[in-house]
């Protein structure tokens, strides 16, 4: 077959992708005259030293387009691509939209498993251990809902700081199986020691577990649970885990054998800023059939990962960015960020905890805490106190954030700060916080 002509050939794109964009200016028909190429950062501080170098950080923020007009507390729902991603996305979106099915029939499935790759490089596991899928809700309602090892005398387990959607997934699955369900409230402000403990009571008085969800990062308030040590002792009583990495895979900077679970899924368009629409699901090799392939799949011999997931079209442009979003993910540095992220939390937290009229949540030790932590008026836990709370922010104080819900000890208002974001905007919050009274 003749090939189409291209001003955008694809080996461009993929030396585009390779470099994380470094090559846009002359690789893609030099059609990004003031394209950006990947920073060279130079400072030589430790992450601890360097969370508070605003020089350094100025300079990655230089990386990013800024929104005028609100202080944007709520990156948590997904990422904002840095501009050597969003350049890399672009091309890539004009050769896709060029190309059509003669790209995506033909090349395509080379493409996504360069992106493949690099995820399982990033993560520190077999590339045959991971599947490329839209987003992280995907991969764990996949692994939920296509466990296939529950009867009517087993138990499942989640907690109140799970997300939402999984927490009735569970539910859902115990319901179907005509199983029990167990859920483990914690404190709205707790440490690891007592995080753990509140797991292990839940085993030691279900001895019938058989599947539990742990989430390492929460959603609701960014508490870091001990997910290595719980599924230590989960894999210890033959309870099988699945772990939501959501939120955590680049808010915290670790590998999957840090977390010792079997099963996870993950978020690419959150922390490590790809283009939204990407995540991954990752199945430790020797564990693969336990998962039932999705419906209308076949994997006779249990040894083919992708036939647990069903993606139909996706957006090819956005798996062909991951590498580039990685690229610059290491270029700032995954320690670098974690650090970052928790000093400009502390910003705004340890001035909250002088205020009375404020209760901050999430950790209450320092191995619990992220960069994303919470808070609400001392005793207004309802979500229309809270929504009302939210609303306040955003039009008193030209501060944005999100209200969440799922709590056992009631709502509340999410903070979730960028490594763009300034000490002089989480002072703003701090002055707005100063100024809500219940």
């Amino acid at each position: 077959m003749k090939k189409i002509p291209s001003t955008y050939s694809r080996r461009s794109v993929l030396n585009s992708i390779a470099l994380g964009g470094a090559a846009m200016i002359t690789g893609i028909a030099n059609a990004q005259t003031a394209a950006t190429t990947l920073p060279q950062f130079t400072s030589q501080s430790d992450a601890t030293r360097l969370a508070s170098d605003e020089a350094f950080w100025r300079e990655v923020a230089t990386y990013y387009e800024r929104a005028e007009g609100i202080v944007n507390l709520e990156h948590g729902y997904w990422g904002k691509m840095a501009k050597p991603v969003q350049e890399t996305y672009i091309e890539a979106t004009r050769l896709v939209n060029k190309q059509l099915s003669y790209y995506a029939r033909r090349d395509f499935g080379e493409d996504a498993q360069v992106s493949s790759a690099r995820v399982a490089q990033a993560l520190g596991v077999e590339q045959n251990e991971i599947v490329l899928t839209r987003n992280a809700t995907e991969s764990i309602h996949n692994l939920i809902r296509q466990y296939h090892k529950i009867e009517s005398s087993d138990a499942v387990l989640y907690a109140d700081i799970d997300y939402p959607s999984f927490q009735d997934t569970m539910q859902w699955l115990a319901d179907t199986n005509k199983a029990k369900a167990v859920v483990v409230n914690l404190p709205g402000r707790v440490a690891q020691e007592a995080i753990f403990s509140a797991y292990l009571q839940a085993f030691d008085a279900n001895p019938n577990l058989k599947l539990m969800l742990i989430t390492h990062v929460s959603n609701q308030h960014g508490l870091v649970v001990p997910v290595a040590r719980i599924a230590a002792e989960a894999k210890r009583r033959g309870i099988d885990v699945i772990c939501d990495c959501a939120q955590s895979w680049g808010l915290v900077d670790y590998k999957i054998a840090d977390l010792g679970v079997d099963w996870a899924g993950f978020n690419i368009h959150k922390w490590i800023g790809a283009p939204v629409g990407v995540g991954a699901l990752y199945v430790r090799q020797g564990t693969l059939e336990k998962i039932r392939p999705y419906p209308g799949e076949t994997d006779p011999d249990n040894n083919r990962l992708y036939k647990r997931v069903h993606t139909a079209t996706s957006n090819f442009a956005a798996i062909m960015a991951i590498p580039a979003a990685l690229d610059f993910h290491a270029a700032v540095g995954g320690a670098n960020k974690e650090a970052r992220l928790k000093y400009l939390r502390g910003l705004w937290t340890q001035e909250a905890e002088t205020m009375a009229h404020i209760e901050v949540l999430g950790g209450a030790d320092e191995e619990s805490w992220t960069g994303m932590a919470a808070f609400r008026l001392r005793g207004e836990t309802s979500p229309s106190a809270v929504n009302a709370l939210q609303r306040r922010l955003e039009q008193e104080f030209g501060i944005f954030t999100v209200a969440r819900f799922e709590l056992s000890s009631g709502a509340c208002i999410r903070v979730t700060p960028q490594v763009f974001n300034t000490p002089n905007e989480l002072a703003q919050l701090v002055r707005a916080l100063r100024q809500l009274k219940a």
